[in-house]
């Protein structure tokens, strides 16, 4: 999902604390050990990164014999989106960093972007912003501090919002400010990332985690954790939407906030990372079974949003793992379960209350194509029995509503060749990527009476 505004003054309110890690096998955890001292290679301002990333997306027509306010068009639908963005960063201190990435964002996605809980565009904001205007916009602004935990210190390559030098192995770390929660949360190296990786919501993130974030994909939070080479434990807390797929932002933790927990286990032997996640989201939400109730008394269509109260709670809990395989952890497979109560509405990611992803990456060493990737992923995503229940009474959620529904799990398979182009012909700081992509879903929307539908997708990618 690609991510209003942050304020100075929420990027320079009172420091509370927080942690994040790149993952134990890149970055910090698999340079190596130096016995410098930590600092960054300048203490200049440097644009770390930037990038253009443009996909053209088709949508098969498919079999549906009826359709409803929130459906996918079964006539089928092609549509472009283009994001540009630009990464700079600021160390001042060798244990402060400052961080601020500018995006822009065009286009939109096929059927709008609705009738799916797998939605097939990472890069596209939601319908529930049609509203927003295609500007450009802060997507992320915050500090960073770190407190060494011992004397021994990887290097770190620059990157998107990473300062190169070197950083201690061991530390307590706090971020503070706009951000996405999945920067530091439910990381994965074959699946996280919809502008090179896989383009599905169901296998960049875990669909289950409704984690907090305004329709572009980015709130203000405070992440606080403790990291060593071999675990990680972060704890992140962060403003909710006010709505259910709503822009603005909640203005106190006190009033509403969504929470992670995860812990990070790595095996330096294997290569083998595993995340537990647990969240739990507070915020004005309405309640499946309390609207399903309200309208059987009133002979209406049940409405979870007339249904909302201030307090309400969601959680769930979600495994992430992956396993390097070959070619310098290039090759390599991944797996995602996840899970929430499923009691309350549907928030601020997508509407699934269960999810089971594996899929796996190839590296092109075998074809003399080293820098390609051929990917290939399945995904399951599952509603509770209210959530179902009151789709099937003809309640619109934010991304779903066929009328009526005969339920059967969204189930998802997309694959994706990725070509390293190689213009310039020098190696320089600029690499092209150009990504043909077929994805392939049954039960769109969960509707047994819909579908299959076929989406191809071409995607070019431009780094700096």
């Amino acid at each position: 999902m690609s991510r209003k505004r942050a304020t100075a003054g929420w990027l320079l309110a009172p420091l509370a604390i927080g942690i994040v890690l790149s993952s134990p096998l890149a970055g910090a955890q698999d340079a190596p050990t130096t016995t410098q001292s930590a600092g960054p290679e300048s203490h200049l301002p440097m644009l770390l990164a930037a990038q253009y990333t443009y996909i053209i997306q088709h949508q098969d027509a498919f079999h549906a014999p009826y359709s409803g306010p929130l459906s996918l068009d079964p006539r089928g639908d092609t549509q472009p989106t283009n994001t540009l963005g630009a990464y700079l960063g600021w160390a001042p201190l060798a244990s402060l960093q400052l961080y601020l990435d500018v995006e822009k964002f065009m286009g939109a996605g096929v059927s709008s972007a609705t009738g799916l809980a797998g939605l097939t565009n990472g890069d596209v904001v939601r319908e529930g912003a049609a509203g927003i205007k295609k500007e450009f916009y802060i997507a992320r602004s915050f500090a960073r501090f770190l407190l060494p935990l011992g004397d021994q210190y990887g290097d770190v390559a620059r990157g998107q919002d990473q300062i190169p030098g070197a950083e201690p192995r061991r530390h307590l770390e706090l971020k503070v400010g706009r951000m996405a929660v999945t920067d530091d949360f439910d990381q994965n190296r074959y699946a996280d990332a919809a502008r090179t990786e896989f383009l599905n919501w169901a296998l960049w993130a875990d669909s289950a985690w409704d984690y907090a974030a305004d329709t572009r994909g980015y709130t203000d939070g405070i992440v606080i954790g403790w990291v060593n080479p071999s675990w990680t434990l972060r704890y992140g807390i962060y403003r909710m939407p006010v709505e259910a797929n709503g822009q603005s932002l909640v203005v106190s933790l006190g009033q509403a906030r969504g929470e992670n927990l995860e812990l990070d286990l790595s095996s330096a032997a294997m290569g083998t990372i595993v995340r537990l996640l647990a969240y739990r989201n507070t915020a004005s939400m309405g309640d499946y079974g309390q609207a399903l109730a309200r309208a059987a008394a009133d002979g209406t269509i049940p409405d979870i949003v007339a249904n909302d109260q201030r307090g309400r709670q969601k959680h769930g809990f979600a495994i992430n793992a992956e396993q390097p395989l070959a070619n310098e952890g290039n090759t390599g497979i991944f797996l995602r379960w996840g899970w929430n109560d499923g009691r309350t509405e549907s928030f601020a990611f997508t509407e699934a209350e269960s999810e089971l992803s594996v899929g796996g990456q190839l590296a092109g060493n075998s074809w003399n194509r080293p820098n390609d990737r051929l990917a290939l992923a399945f995904a399951s995503n599952g509603l509770s029995g209210p959530h179902r229940n009151y789709l099937a009474a003809g309640g619109s959620g934010f991304l779903l509503d066929d009328g009526r529904l005969n339920y059967g799990r969204e189930q998802i398979i997309e694959s994706y060749y990725r070509f390293a182009i190689a213009w310039p012909r020098n190696p320089g700081p600029i690499s092209w990527q150009l990504s043909p992509d077929l994805q392939l879903i049954r039960n769109p929307g969960y509707n047994r009476d819909r579908g299959p539908v076929r989406f191809l997708t071409l995607r070019l990618h431009v780094e700096y």
